[in-house]
């Protein structure tokens, strides 16, 4: 009877272990610059943050949206940093390009303490829908810290996820945040041109 006992435990206990074993394997994604028609040559320093996000996608997992009211945590989906981070570091490399200029940098990074411009992104949506469409919502201002004028705006994407996966979504997001980077772009040069 005992015998019987230890051999369905160790068989519960090999079931477990195997189970374990075929966890599937993690994934991690980033965003990327969209590398879009250059401006011309500045020398242009912008501060780009604080960046912040809804707290139900403030987390690893990528946050899918599965119907009207209900969402689903990628366990096995992950952002490879966190989504302000990795937000905030894709319009620095966005503004880089568009803005001419080498002198833009995060404020988690420490920033440049003699920026010209700083630009605060208030993120209010970030929906992700497999193979349907990334949303972003976003309000964000650029202040001239000089004198304290400043340009506030909201923008509003939708992008098509054209084909299945979490590289499609994260694809259509980093569009998504080039369109919000060309906002802060061309808010920056209104405010560099009325300084003139």
């Amino acid at each position: 009877m005992n015998h019987a006992k230890l051999a369905i435990s160790l068989s519960a206990v090999a079931c477990l272990l195997a189970g374990c074993a075929s966890t599937p394997p993690s994934h991690f994604y980033t965003l990327s610059s969209e590398t879009g028609p250059a401006g011309p040559p500045s020398a242009t320093a912008v501060v780009v943050g604080p960046v912040t996000v809804p707290a139900e996608v403030d987390r690893p997992q990528i946050v899918v949206t599965v119907a009207p009211n209900r969402v689903r945590l990628e366990e096995f989906h992950r952002w490879a940093s966190p989504l302000d981070d990795e937000i905030a570091r894709t319009i620095v490399a966005d503004l880089v390009v568009m803005l001419g200029t080498p002198n833009v940098t995060t404020l988690a990074r420490g920033g440049d303490p003699t920026a010209d411009y700083r630009v605060a992104v208030e993120v209010q949506r970030f929906t992700s829908q497999p193979g349907t469409a990334a949303q972003l919502d976003a309000a964000w201002t650029v202040r001239r810290l000089k004198d304290g004028k400043s340009q506030s705006g909201r923008t509003t994407v939708q992008e098509p996820v054209g084909q299945p996966g979490y590289d499609a979504i994260a694809a259509a997001h980093s569009r998504a945040v080039a369109r919000l980077a060309q906002d802060i772009a061309a808010a920056t040069r209104t405010l560099e041109a009325a300084a003139r």
